[in-house]
């Protein structure tokens, strides 16, 4: 996707395909709100309009698919993500992948870090409009249990931290102790989040410059 009429394309697509508004922000990585925006601008709302100018540039689209559509490339970051999170925690044997994204990195980390494999699907897959807090996620039965066991948690954006900061908050419901978390890209540069430190491949910075 090389602009944001290609994003909107996007977003009218997957929501014409019965995709929750949370899912479309996490189909193009981006924001809840700007996936809101993005699907009322394809549909041609007055609103959306209205609030072009001010939320247009709110955000950052990030299109990694160049590593996800080939195994080989996603391997190797993969790789790079066990790698930063070796050095944390002792004996940590679960791995926890944020769906959807997050889920085949944190296959592939799991692999190289010999550990179990866990999976979250995040309450903003449910979510349309209205407070994020009504709606709820929930582990897979598919897969490892938490079991009180210490764990890494794995995704592939933060785009504002509520998704890492609800995995952290679920996986300690469940007795589970997340030691750090590790993402392809953050767009805030998190150094931790609620006490769990936060490594990323990449970090990205917006500079608004004052002529």
């Amino acid at each position: 996707m090389k602009n944001v009429d290609d994003l909107i394309d996007s977003a009218a697509e997957l929501a014409e395909h019965g995709l929750s508004k949370g899912e479309i922000a996490d189909e193009l990585n981006v924001s809840r709100e700007t996936a809101s925006w993005l699907v009322e601008r394809g549909g041609g709302s007055d609103a959306a309009d209205a609030t072009a100018e001010t939320t247009a540039f709110a955000d950052i689209h990030v299109d990694w698919s160049a590593l996800g559509r080939d195994s080989t490339r996603l391997g190797y970051a993969a790789s790079a993500m066990a790698d930063l999170l070796a050095k944390q925690g002792e004996e940590v044997d679960l791995t926890v992948g944020i769906e959807k994204a997050g889920a085949p990195l944190a296959t592939a980390v799991a692999d190289r870090l010999d550990t179990d494999l866990g999976t979250y699907a995040p309450a903003k897959h449910q979510w349309e409009e209205g407070d994020i807090d009504e709606q709820g996620g929930g582990f897979s039965r598919n897969f490892a249990a938490i079991r009180n066991r210490d764990c890494y948690v794995v995704d592939d954006i933060i785009t504002s931290g509520t998704t890492m900061r609800e995995s952290i908050d679920a996986i300690r419901e469940q007795g589970g102790e997340p030691v750090a978390c590790v993402v392809l890209v953050d767009k805030k540069g998190y150094d931790e989040i609620d006490g769990v430190p936060v490594y990323s491949l990449v970090d990205v910075v917006r500079v608004d410059r004052e002529e």
